[in-house]
């Protein structure tokens, strides 16, 4: 995966042999917080939609790269240090380094992270996902690769502005995911994407609005 800023991405994938990555309720919402944690610092998320064996999600990206400010001690170090000292000031004289991040490497924590909490809950071992998350550029035409998305009459391919349409096709496309797979008779019928967060009233703390009118999506 490659990002830049300033740009709209479809980012995806699916459970390692087609197989479920949620298994309850408690665990699309779990989702749903590593991806505030791991994603909203590097990009607005303007669109997601979580199925019961793949995810997508729709993201302008602000930040390639953050900061992280890393106390140069390690946990025992810290847990050594009595609690009447764990201070603020006390914290600061302890040297900081500063490590730098891409939004590749945050994803792949997210991941990596909600595995090992599945896997421990399902007594599972091993990958949970495929090993490349896929992403797609939806504003540089020459990135647009729009065939992965399908519907009655074929691949949708002939777009006349695709770096203005495409995002909204890819829009569509992320909510219409559950009616698609037969999982729900309305896009508003599905808990777990960003659908109700701007037709209905669903949670939209994760959800840039202003962006996605920006980008005319609404």
């Amino acid at each position: 995966m490659v990002f830049e800023q300033k740009h709209l991405y479809h980012i995806y994938n699916q459970g390692n042999n087609r197989g479920k990555i949620f298994f309850t309720r408690e665990n699309y919402f779990f989702f749903l917080k590593k991806t505030e944690t791991h994603i909203l610092p590097h990009a607005d998320v303007l669109a997601y939609c979580l199925m019961p064996n793949h995810f997508h999600l729709l993201v302008h990206v602000q930040n390639v790269e953050i900061n992280l400010n890393t106390h140069l001690m390690t946990q025992s170090h810290l847990m050594s240090i009595p609690t009447n000292l764990m201070t603020q000031g006390h914290l600061m004289s302890i040297p900081v380094i500063q490590k730098k991040q891409t939004m590749v490497e945050s994803i792949a924590i997210m991941l990596r992270s909600y595995t090992r909490a599945i896997n421990k809950q399902e007594n599972r071992s091993g990958s949970l996902f495929r090993p490349h998350t896929k992403s797609e550029c939806l504003t540089k035409s020459d990135n647009i690769s729009p065939s992965f998305i399908k519907t009655s009459n074929g691949a949708i391919i002939n777009i006349p502005d695709p770096e203005k349409e495409y995002p909204k096709v890819c829009f569509n496309y992320i909510h219409n995911n559950p009616v698609k797979a037969g999982l729900v008779n309305d896009p508003g019928d599905w808990k777990f994407s960003s659908y109700q967060g701007y037709y209905g009233s669903g949670d939209v703390t994760l959800i840039n609005i202003a962006r996605a009118k920006e980008f005319g999506l609404l």
